[in-house]
């Protein structure tokens, strides 16, 4: 299994706690992670700040040789797909191939209405973008991209969401399904449902898609900065390193293949915390 980190922690209250980031990001690369996650809020709200996904992980291609780069998600239908595709080839292109996108429909209706784009009919709307982004990555339609992508048809799509439609959405476009704060029994549920759907679809259930997600993780030894409503980080209130690998190995068996970490640290004591990640979580999933 795959372990990826988020390059600031949790919901940052101040701008200033992202002026650090690019400096997480090697640290990140030199102690092993496989990828970093950026997600996707335009406005300032109950989640902090948070900085666009797509320049944060262009300044970390730069910033990095080795490390992937995801987003955790990006909210599709607030985009323009055109400019989506081409913004990601870009990224893509330039990073070697390194990009992952990982889209989801988003749930907060003020950044809908800010950004002049109808909240209701996203789901429909998303579908439809991850079609014509496909068709411009792939040279399919009727226009070329500015640049085309460097991986071969396009970089792996993630598609969030935990309802029908947007599981048949990652069957139909998705490299992978990505979930949040489910462990391994909720895990198998999804997957027992994509294998259903995927065979109403046509779909090989032997090979239906990758299970992704992203979770929660306050390291022994540190607080929480901000707590997360209603989701149970790893290892619970009080975690040990044996349990953490505990649930992980059981996410592993249950079929996930990445795990992405949020970890709602203070910034200051944030590099630590990865540190005992490395230390503590990642060779037991690595084979390193």
């Amino acid at each position: 299994m795959r372990l990826g980190v988020a390059p600031h922690r949790l919901w940052p209250a101040h701008e200033d706690e992202l002026d650090g980031v690019l400096e997480t990001a090697r640290t990140a690369e030199e102690l092993g992670f496989d990828h970093l996650i950026a997600s996707s809020h335009l406005l300032a709200g109950a989640v902090g700040v948070t900085p666009d996904p797509l320049v944060l992980l262009s300044a970390v291609a730069g910033a990095t040789t080795r490390i992937r780069l995801v987003t955790s998600v990006l909210i599709l239908p607030l985009y323009q797909p055109v400019v989506v595709a081409h913004q990601t080839a870009t990224l893509d292109r330039l990073s070697g191939g390194r990009f992952t996108l990982g889209v989801g429909t988003g749930w907060d209706t003020a950044e809908f209405a800010a950004a002049g784009v109808p909240f209701i009919g996203r789901g429909k709307r998303a579908d439809e973008q991850l079609d014509a982004v496909r068709k411009l990555w792939r040279d399919e339609a009727e226009v070329r991209l500015g640049v085309r992508p460097r991986t071969p048809g396009g970089p792996p799509v993630w598609v969030g969401g935990h309802s029908d439609a947007a599981l048949r959405r990652a069957l139909r476009y998705g490299a992978a399904w990505h979930g949040s704060g489910l462990d391994a029994a909720g895990l198998s549920e999804v997957r027992g449902r994509l294998v259903e759907l995927g065979e109403k679809a046509g779909r090989d259930p032997a090979n239906v898609l990758e299970l992704t997600e992203g979770l929660m993780l306050v390291p022994p030894g540190f607080e929480a900065a901000v707590q997360p409503p209603g989701r149970r980080p790893l290892g619970g209130a009080h975690p040990t390193a044996e349990r953490v690998r505990e649930e992980l190995g059981q996410l592993a068996e249950a079929g996930l293949t990445a795990c992405s970490l949020w970890l709602p640290v203070a910034t200051e004591a944030l590099p630590d915390a990865l540190g005992w990640v490395a230390e503590e979580i990642l060779p037991a999933f690595s084979g390193e």
